[in-house]
């Protein structure tokens, strides 16, 4: 990857957001970045549930 990102975009950055990616069914990855370098991966899941399992009173 070329830009001030680049040289901190290395193997280990790259297998922790493919992990994070793989394991994740709904919701979001986000990547923080200050002074051009990533300095965190936050990820936000949505849980869904279906519309018969909260009528029935097992949902939240």
């Amino acid at each position: 990857m070329a830009g001030p990102a680049g040289e901190l975009w290395n193997g280990e950055l790259e297998r922790q957001v493919r992990e994070a990616l793989r394991i994740i069914r709904y919701g979001t990855v986000t990547l923080v970045i200050q002074d051009g370098r990533v300095i965190q991966i936050d990820k936000s899941e949505k849980i869904r549930l279906s519309r018969q399992e909260h009528i029935h009173g097992s949902g939240i």
